[in-house]
């Protein structure tokens, strides 16, 4: 069970990222937010992957950084894009459809297949992410699903919560071919780079100090979370680690109403933890 410690504490930092990167998102845009905080991540870990050394480098680790990075330059602007445009405790929810659709990417890429189980999980992921879109008073069967594609920061999130069922198997092949901590910081340093010409074309790196106390704690929360993230897969099915790390959701509707004074918090709060309760029936605890 120490993979689910692992992925549980992935999910508490993972919170944390979110709500400091959007005090971040303030004054700065995406690009600025994700070099800041993904250089931060890269500083943080380095120290430790030199101490515990460099592991030995597997055939699959440049295939799966190419595609896995790239794919993960696209999904995380387009994840700080959409806490930017809309709220925290809206759009941080339905990411927790990417195990609905891992269900399909994991048989194709690393050859691991759903149980009923995981059904009856991703019948309720879709009945969350209903409720969470749903307004006090809406007769509307349809309304919530419009709501959902209306959004621009919900549309852009449903993209992110699709590529990272992709990502995610990538990242197992790329954890199998290295090291948790030395793919962590493989990843950091493909994001920072492939932000660093849109920073650049914008206005530079002299605009990060502003939020530089934001960046440093959002750095630091997702070095934490990654970590533990890299740490939980080789342990267990790519399926059951995002689906605790999806239990952030929670956390991040919570901390969306109480630091941001976002409204809708019972609606939003009852959407999130019928997903987290679909998240529940995904794990091996109750297969």
């Amino acid at each position: 069970m120490l993979w689910f410690l692992f992925a549980s504490l992935t999910a508490c930092f993972e919170a944390l990222k979110d709500a400091t990167g959007k005090q971040s998102l303030r004054t700065l845009d995406e690009y600025s937010v994700l070099l800041g905080f993904m250089t931060v991540g890269v500083a943080v870990l380095l120290p430790v992957v030199l101490i515990v050394g460099i592991p030995p480098i597997g055939p699959n680790y440049g295939y799966a950084l190419l595609v896995g990075g790239s794919l993960n330059i696209l999904s995380f602007t387009l994840y700080v894009r959409a806490i930017k445009l809309a709220d925290l405790s809206l759009t941080v929810p339905l990411v927790t459809l990417t195990p609905l659709f891992l269900l399909v990417t994991s048989p194709l890429i690393v050859r691991e297949w759903p149980t009923g189980f995981d059904a009856a999980g991703v019948v309720l992921l879709v009945m969350g992410s209903y409720v969470l879109n749903r307004r006090v008073g809406d007769r509307d069967f349809w309304a919530p699903l419009r709501a959902m594609v209306q959004n621009s920061g919900s549309r852009l999130m449903l993209c992110v919560a699709f590529l990272w069922s992709i990502t995610s198997n990538f990242d197992k092949i790329g954890v199998q071919n290295s090291s948790p901590l030395f793919w962590a910081i493989s990843l950091f340093a493909v994001i920072a780079a492939g932000m660093l010409p849109f920073v650049l074309r914008r206005g530079g790196l002299a605009q990060l100090w502003s939020q530089a106390k934001f960046l440093g704690l959002t750095g630091c929360f997702n070095a934490a979370g990654i970590g533990f993230q890299m740490l939980a897969l080789p342990l267990a099915p790519v399926t059951q680690v995002i689906a605790v790390k999806r239990m952030s959701t929670l956390l991040s509707v919570l901390l969306g109403h109480f630091v941001f004074g976002e409204t809708g918090l019972r609606e939003r709060f009852l959407g999130a933890g019928i997903m987290v309760l679909g998240v529940v029936l995904m794990l091996s605890l109750i297969h």
